[in-house]
């Protein structure tokens, strides 16, 4: 019986050891299905995440492919858009504004474009160089012109190219750019004078002004276009005008004319008082068909008589000079197409201008179209 009971209990142990060694085999199966389980998840999960990485990539990729794709088609649209409309956001009626028929500045202006007595009955007509300024700096649809010697910035004026010539002293001493006149004056006859004094102090003037270093440098620094070299200091002209030498502050030159050459005019003028007895000075500008008439026309005897006469022309065969002491250009001068500053163009052509002053074009959206 002990026996038995001996070998009873050692085949229990043994049941119970085999059982527990199947238990662990079976955990270990377990285990190898649960780790491939858990890499399956992994891979699935890593796939997921590549797939959405990749997703990403490619939609960034193709963002910046279309963002580069409407960048080119935005810039052709532009560009097909420049070359359609010039005048680039400028759009509606065009205001145009010219000077009164007596100006030298019109009529250069006229005959350079080629619209003489072809000027639109809607232009608004302006009596000096300065309301030209004044008037087109304020008003964003106008067009006008004027001298070279205008200060722009002070009128809110934008001074436009012509033919693609910026106009400057420099290009119109070389030639290139096309729309200049001349500045010319005229004296009275000899012995017309209400003193000697007077008429002398006139010469000494005029040289001062077309011969010397001092008058021409005045000239210019005023917008006036001269070659100072070829000019004579002042101490060594002078002593051919012993006037100069004497207090004529009791003396008063008066001029006329041309409202374009004030500017150039009056600095000459101011130079020359300290060096020629501080004479006075009455700077009476009107128009350049009032030069002749206020000097040797139908005026020079009346109460707008002038003792010295400008035009920003040179005179016609019926404005006679040949009695005058002397008459000549003294410098050339830019006439410059101005628009208010904030309108975007630049450059005009010869058409431009002719369709713009005869009425063929009224809006700015169809120049040069």
């Amino acid at each position: 019986m002990k026996n038995l009971k001996k070998i009873l209990v050692l085949v229990l142990a043994l049941v119970m050891m085999i059982s527990v060694v199947t238990a662990c085999g079976g955990d270990k199966k377990a285990e190898k299905e649960t780790e491939k389980a858990t890499e399956k998840e992994t891979e699935k999960a890593t796939e997921k995440e590549t797939e959405k990485a990749t997703e990403k990539e490619t939609e960034k990729a193709t963002e910046k492919e279309t963002e580069k794709a409407t960048e080119k088609e935005t810039e052709k649209a532009t560009e097909k858009e420049t070359e359609a409309a010039p005048a680039g956001e400028m759009t509606g009626q065009i205001n145009v504004y010219t000077r009164d028929a007596a100006s030298g500045t019109r009529e250069g202006f006229e005959k350079v474009v080629g619209f003489e007595d072809q000027l639109t009955d809607k232009a608004n007509e302006v009596a000096s160089n300065g309301e030209m300024a004044t008037q087109v700096g304020s008003d964003v649809q106008g067009i006008g012109y004027v001298s070279l010697t205008t200060d722009f910035a002070a009128n809110n004026l934008h001074p436009a190219n012509y033919e693609g010539v910026e106009p400057s002293i420099e290009t119109v001493i070389d030639g290139s750019y096309l729309l200049s006149r001349p500045f010319c004056y005229t004296t009275r006859a000899s012995g017309d004078y209400e003193s000697d004094e007077k008429e002398q102090l006139v010469k000494a003037f005029i040289a001062f002004m077309t011969e010397s270093t001092e008058g021409k440098e005045a000239v210019l620094s005023a917008g006036g276009i001269v070659d100072v070299d070829d000019s004579t200091p002042w101490e060594e002209l002078k002593a051919d005008h012993p006037i100069v030498d004497q207090d004529n502050s009791t003396i008063t030159i008066k001029t006329g004319g041309s409202t374009s050459v004030e500017k150039t005019l009056t600095a000459a003028l101011e130079a020359f008082q300290p060096l020629a007895g501080n004479f006075e000075k009455v700077v009476e500008q009107t128009g350049s068909s009032d030069g002749w008439k206020r000097t040797l026309g139908g005026d020079k005897d009346g109460p707008n008589r002038a003792d010295i006469g400008f035009a920003s022309r040179n005179f016609k065969d019926e404005e006679p000079t040949e009695d005058a002491i002397s008459a000549a250009k003294y410098c050339d001068d830019a006439i410059v197409v101005v628009i208010e500053k904030n309108n975007p163009l630049t450059n005009f052509t010869q058409q431009n201008l002719f369709d713009i002053f005869t009425g063929a074009v009224t809006n700015w959206e169809d120049i040069a179209k």
